[in-house]
């Protein structure tokens, strides 16, 4: 059994104070190019891939069998893979891919929400897990108990895409690092109504009526406003170390911003624009002395796909059905 998943780009948490009980809330939109991995049932466990995602996927098939009792023999190869903390989702999906291929081995009927929450994903922003399970851009209503709900998902515009950079810097937080940060994080209220005005008022019309200037505009305004919670932990409003490529992407494309605690950096740009750009940007990072990855983020308006017995099925239409 072979599953792709997307990989995604996170655009932010709208309220970490919890003003109206309701914790974090987050927005994303899922990318192609995400992991293949390829998971078989064996008689003993073997797994082909890096150290962090060897990591990953263990931890994965023992959280399986301890909820399901689905064992741990299998041998699982991570094909392709997300580049680790780098801001584009790599645990999420991966951990996603391997319980979901556990749960359809098994055939155990189990939809991604079930699967996330026994596998600890989602617990401050549900962006990855609602990527994974039906691609395109995605919102979810904020933590109350466990997994924050989605309360809004669109198709991303096909002749859109993202210019995207992940320069050679400093990874952003792993997850252990990160938990002390989320625990103590408060945010600011002033900020996180904002946020939610443009939000409603400015990028979902945007995106219904598919206006990438005000979108973009929207957009630029909301990571600015996202990243004075996180003021206090990464020395600004975005890291330091990113941001004369940010203000590279902020003159040349519609929008941009920090995928989460980045290094990666990413401008709105439309699609038949990206040789030119990309042009651009691999011309300026090598005045600068940057190494960086410039690449195209095409938007994926579908979850993660599963190749079972010779054919390709949908995950909604082939996991979540009761």
């Amino acid at each position: 059994m072979i599953i792709r998943t997307p990989r995604r780009l996170h655009l932010g948490l709208i309220d970490p104070s919890a003003l109206l009980g309701r914790r974090f809330g987050s927005l994303g939109v899922a990318l192609e190019g995400g992991y293949e991995i390829e998971i078989l049932e064996s008689d003993s466990r073997e797994i082909v891939a890096g150290r962090e995602d060897r990591d990953t996927i263990e931890a994965t098939l023992k959280r399986m069998n301890s909820a399901y009792g689905t064992g741990v023999n299998y041998r699982v190869e991570v094909r392709k893979g997300i580049p680790r903390h780098v801001g584009l989702g790599s645990t999420t999906q991966l951990s996603l891919a391997v319980g979901l291929g556990v749960a359809r081995l098994r055939n155990l009927n189990l939809s991604v929400e079930e699967l996330a929450k026994t596998l600890g994903r989602g617990r401050e922003s549900g962006a990855g897990v609602y990527s994974f399970a039906h691609g395109g851009f995605v919102i979810d209503g904020g933590v109350k108990n466990d997994l924050p709900p989605l309360i809004f998902r669109e198709d991303f515009p096909e002749d859109w895409a993202f210019l995207l950079i992940i320069p050679e810097l400093k990874p952003g937080f792993d997850e252990e690092e990160e938990k002390p940060v989320m625990a103590g994080l408060s945010g600011k209220p002033d900020a996180a109504m904002e946020i939610s005005h443009r939000i409603l008022l400015g990028l979902l019309p945007a995106l219904k009526e598919r206006d990438i200037k005000t979108f973009g505009e929207h957009l630029n305004a909301v990571q600015r406003l996202v990243g004075r919670h996180f003021e206090d932990y990464q020395g600004g409003e975005f890291r330091e170390d990113v941001g004369l490529i940010l203000d590279f992407l902020a003159e040349k494309t519609y929008g941009a911003g920090q995928s989460s605690w980045g290094p990666t950096v990413y401008g709105l740009i439309r699609k038949a624009d990206f040789q030119r750009l990309s042009a651009e940007a691999r011309d300026f990072l090598r005045e600068q002395g940057v190494g960086a990855k410039v690449e195209l983020g095409l938007p994926r308006n579908s979850g993660a796909e599963v190749v079972s017995h010779g054919y390709l099925e949908r995950l909604i239409s082939s996991v979540n059905q009761k």
